[in-house]
């Protein structure tokens, strides 16, 4: 049996990306270097889905319920929100930037996925789905102690047109990623 470690997601305009690249140059300047390891903005992504280690087997179904997905519903376009931090700013262990505007839709696209995957036994995150772009993991939770985290975030547009299955190759310099597949939305509104 062949694996791939793959995910389903949304990718960002370069705009978008160089805008994050500016709030975590903000950002980067009030931790200690070493606390946060930092997304390379080329590698974000709205992650709506992680399938982690997938049968190459199954691609095939998993791009056909990417289809049904992708044909019920319509693009939509959402805006860059505020910084924010899983759990919370307190005790950070993550450091995202989330998305606004649309978020109904986003919500309704995300269980759509969550339920054409069900039946090739994938099961959905039991967290509540909060859209968001990550920035960075906190490595060293003393080094953050304290941050204030707010900063500008420039409210460009993000469209929501096409999903893409992504392969992810975990490597000591970081992820490398590979599209496998995309779809575009295309219902009518």
């Amino acid at each position: 049996m062949t694996t791939i470690r793959a995910f389903i997601a949304v990718q960002l305009p370069d705009e978008v990306k160089d805008a994050l690249g500016e709030v975590q140059r903000a950002l980067k300047s009030r931790v200690s270097p070493s606390a946060v390891r930092w997304v390379r903005p080329e590698q974000m992504h709205l992650t709506l889905f992680f399938l982690g280690d997938t049968d190459t087997d199954k691609l095939p179904s998993v791009r056909d319920a990417m289809d049904v997905v992708a044909t019920s519903h319509a693009p939509f376009v959402m805006r860059l929100g505020g910084v924010g931090c899983f759990p919370n700013a307190r005790r950070p262990r993550v450091v995202w930037v989330g998305l606004a505007e649309e978020e109904a839709r986003l919500v309704s696209l995300k269980a759509a996925l969550d339920a054409s995957l069900a039946p090739l036994d994938w099961t959905p995150d039991d967290k509540p789905f909060r859209a968001h772009l990550t920035l960075g993991r906190v490595k060293d939770e003393r080094g953050v102690q304290g941050v204030d985290w707010a900063t500008d975030v420039a409210r460009l547009s993000v469209p929501i047109t096409t999903l893409h299955l992504i392969e992810s190759k975990l490597r000591p310099d970081g992820p490398t990623y590979t599209n496998r597949y995309s779809c575009r939305l295309t219902a009518v509104e």
